[in-house]
């Protein structure tokens, strides 16, 4: 239990390395690590856009027969995400979906987020698609993110589109809603 308290404080505290290290000296000290343990080291990566270890880690996890789940997928895509690996990002998304683990907000919000960094607005409306069938409530993280997608691709028209489903959704703008669509109108000369 101290180690994976210790591993979680590294977490917030975004020392991928010392987390690493706590790591390997669980493994040292033959003290059993569990996914909780994982999902706690990849977020340290995830927050310090160390996309390599994250991914390690995962395959580390794999292969010790211990199951994934929706935190250490959602904690991966967005280390993938905030290291500019946008495609291994919505990889390990599809991947997600095959090992039959259930992506949840945050997830999807990862992987938009990662289809704006890529440029592939197609993708991030699709996966808002599959957002809003799955009946998962999507916040303004997730509206922001395929907005800024959209924004980024010059693709105005769709972030309009967005803007409509957030008044619909009850769905509250925040500034980055609002400078992610005035962009958009502006790089379109549609203001």
């Amino acid at each position: 239990i101290a180690f994976s308290a210790a591993i979680s404080a590294c977490e917030k505290g975004g020392q991928w390395a010392k987390a690493l290290q706590l790591l390997s000296e669980m493994a040292d000290s033959k003290v059993e690590s569990n996914v909780i343990t994982f999902n706690a080291a990849i977020s340290a990566f995830a927050k310090c856009s160390q996309w390599a270890k994250a991914l390690h880690l995962l395959g580390v996890l794999s292969y010790s027969n211990m199951l994934s789940n929706t935190i250490t997928f959602s904690t991966a895509i967005s280390a993938c995400s905030k290291g500019n690996e946008w495609e291994k990002a919505l990889l390990l998304f599809s991947i997600m979906t095959q090992v039959k683990v259930q992506p949840n907000v945050v997830s999807f919000g990862a992987a938009i987020g990662a289809c704006g960094k890529g440029g592939d607005w197609k993708k991030a409306w699709q996966l808002y698609g599959m957002l809003t069938q799955g009946k998962l409530e999507s916040g303004a993280t997730i509206f922001n993110a395929a907005i800024s997608a959209c924004e980024k691709c010059g693709y105005w028209e769709t972030v309009l589109k967005l803007i409509d489903s957030m008044g619909g959704e009850k769905v509250e703008a925040t500034p980055t809603t609002s400078n992610a669509t005035i962009s958009a109108c502006e790089n379109n000369g549609k203001w």
